[in-house]
């Protein structure tokens, strides 16, 4: 295994992850014969594949899953009550209490943190001080995928966008009276995007095509011939992921559509699903047809309820004109696709986290390898790709290589949604051709910067991306662009901070969502989130040791090496990024107790760690403490 990381910062567990995709022998690694020992039970043995959905449905329900509707549960599917429970008590959609009369729950991470969450939470908490618990509760939340229309909050399981304090106080006044609640306002409407290439003309025409063809061979080269990598952060060659899984023995295979964008500031996937799923749905089936795989699952974020609606519609369309299920357009041919909603927790980003979900487990990270196009699903060969990537399919297949190509900028291809959020005046999704500058997108496309002010950083693609600072905001938004930059593509989160923003604070911020959404399963990730909030936090009060610095330089390098996802292993990039960029600004802090910004030294609530965030893998202990409020009067900085 590689030992240390290339120039272009990519970690080490990247590395091995394209070493072995490199080699299409099914059960070799590096090379060498490998022989997989994992002990998942084929679908239907002990039926632990029923579990989240019957767990779902209790909720849905009781409003919450009572213990003997558990232990029923466990008799009806034959799992032992345990099972239930580890994976009930793993995320955050479920509930093993009753509820309060009215559950809130405030944003509080990057563009809802910039523009105010923390405020709004604060200030609903005094107006209702006193209330008992098993009428209210006002808590803070990972995002929740409104990036582009804040301030968002879940209230009784809905998402508001675009909220205020007056708003939010009606709703809880009005839910506390009388129990009921207004629908959500529905802000979708249809736009035409470029990268549809049906505009009133039949859709999956490209089906069409290859099943009546059935040239595997030429899509496949068509898919490599474009360049089409993954554009929802790893941003591997699609082409040799499908080939890979297409080569493997057997004919029990599954294509996976990861919709589950959960990282702060990334919602152009709900943006896709909403307005060309149907090019989702198209890229699955043709990923089904060109590997030989007979079912599809698309594994959706629990918050998107409206395009859940619209992805149904459309599969139910799929199945009355035979495009899906057994003989698909009067062929020889199956493929047969499902929704599976999310229950929640941004961990279920991760590949193999996500198809623990779907197994019906706790959604925590396997090792690698082997990998999914090996033992993937159920321990069968499995492509899992993101919404973009499969909506490029089609595109390409249709139009041709050349055209694709021709879309893009500087020698590259296609068209790329970017999702911007922050502070800007046109916050949203624009489809830009791939290596569009940063600064075309923020100062044309989404209007410039709020209130007359200058830009100060942006991150090209949510926490993870880390920050660059305004003089490099004429990168351009391609994959090699961007590796030089430092940064990465990533999903096309692009999050704008303006001057007065605090890079320092938002370190913290990023921080804190990762030690939130850390599954607790392995140690260094568990505990060495916690350790760096625990750092920075103490550095936004004035508080640091002569040893902070060495410390948390071992604690990135040991969390990058040995952490056994991609989320333990960018936890340091926020922090490592302003220290870069913004190092003056974090020694004020340091040295002289000053924030530039004037955020900071106020005890801004967003500071004080909450017990119940922290998750532990089954029998594991921490003496890790939230870190406590300073004393004095807590006040929070302007929206």
């Amino acid at each position: 295994m590689c030992t240390k990381q290339e120039e272009s910062g990519r970690g080490v567990l990247d590395l091995t992850f394209e070493i072995c995709y490199m080699s299409a022998a099914p059960n070799e690694f590096l090379g060498y014969p490998c022989v997989y020992l994992r002990t998942e039970l084929p679908p239907g043995a002990g039926r632990d594949n029923l579990i989240v959905e019957e767990l779902k449905a209790l909720q849905h329900q009781f409003g919450y899953l009572p213990a003997d509707q558990l232990r029923a549960l466990a008799q009806k599917i034959e799992v032992p009550v345990t099972r239930l429970h580890q994976v009930a008590s793993f995320f955050p959609h479920f509930r093993l209490a009753p509820p309060p009369k009215c559950n809130v729950l405030v944003c509080r991470d990057m563009s809802c943190h910039l523009l105010g969450g923390d405020k709004l939470r604060m200030n609903i908490e005094k107006r209702f001080h006193g209330a008992r618990e098993t009428d209210l509760t006002i808590r803070g939340v990972s995002c929740l995928g409104q990036c582009d229309h804040p301030l968002a909050v879940s209230v009784n399981d809905r998402i508001y966008a675009d909220v205020d304090e007056a708003q939010l106080e009606e709703m809880i006044r009005g839910v506390l009276a009388t129990g009921e609640l207004k629908e959500p306002f529905a802000r979708y409407e249809q736009v035409q995007c470029k990268s549809d290439p049906y505009h009133g003309l039949d859709r999956y025409a490209a089906v069409r095509a290859l099943v009546e063809s059935r040239d595997w061979d030429s899509a496949l080269a068509a898919l490599k011939a474009s360049g089409l990598r993954g554009l929802g952060g790893a941003g591997f060659p699609t082409e040799m992921k499908w080939q890979a899984v297409r080569s493997q023995p057997g004919p029990e295979k599954y294509i996976v559509c990861n919709a589950d964008e959960s990282e702060p500031g990334t919602f152009k996937d709900r943006h896709i699903l909403t307005h060309i799923g149907h090019l989702v749905i198209e890229g699955m089936i043709l990923a089904g047809l060109i590997t030989g795989a007979r079912k599809g699952i698309l594994y959706i974020r629990h918050e998107y309820e409206h395009q859940e609606r619209i992805l149904e519609e459309e599969l139910r369309r799929c199945r009355k004109e035979g495009l899906l299920g057994q003989k698909v357009l009067g062929s020889d041919l199956t493929f047969e696709l499902d929704l599976f909603v999310s229950p929640g927790g941004y961990i279920c980003g991760e590949e193999s986290a996500l198809l623990e979900a779907i197994e019906g487990k706790r959604a925590e990270p396997r090792n690698k390898p082997p990998f999914p196009v090996q033992q993937g699903l159920w321990n069968k060969p499995t492509v899992i790709n993101n919404v973009e990537t499969f909506a490029h399919v089609p595109q390409i297949l249709m139009r041709g290589v050349e055209w694709y190509k021709a879309q893009g900028l500087n020698g590259t291809a296609g068209l790329k949604f970017i999702g911007v959020s922050g502070d800007v005046i046109r916050p949203g999704v624009y489809e830009v051709p791939m290596g569009t500058p940063v600064s075309e997108v923020i100062f044309n496309k989404a209007g410039g910067i709020t209130g007359g002010k200058k830009l100060k950083a942006f991150a090209p693609s949510g926490p993870s991306a880390g920050y660059l600072p305004a003089s490099m905001a004429d990168v351009h938004l391609d994959f090699k662009s961007l590796a030089d930059a430092g940064s990465m593509l990533g999903s096309g989160a692009l999050v704008v901070c303006a001057e007065g923003t605090c890079m320092l604070d938002m370190a913290l911020s990023a921080t804190q969502f990762f030690r939130n959404e850390s599954c607790g399963k392995c140690v260094p990730c568990r505990l060495g989130s916690q350790k760096m909030v625990d750092i920075l936090t103490q550095w936004t009060i004035g508080k640091s040791t002569v040893d902070d610095m060495s410390l948390l330089d071992e604690l990135s390098e040991a969390m990058k090496l040995t952490s056994i996802c991609g989320l333990g292993q960018v936890v340091p990039v926020p922090i490592a990024s302003v220290l870069k960029y913004f190092r003056e600004e974090v020694e004020a802090h340091i040295s002289r107790r000053e924030c530039p910004s004037g955020v900071c030294f106020s005890g801004v609530p967003n500071r004080i760690a909450s017990p119940e965030v922290v998750k532990l893998a089954p029998g594991a202990a921490i003496s890790v403490k939230p870190t406590p409020p300073p004393a004095g009067n807590i006040t929070l900085r302007k929206a």
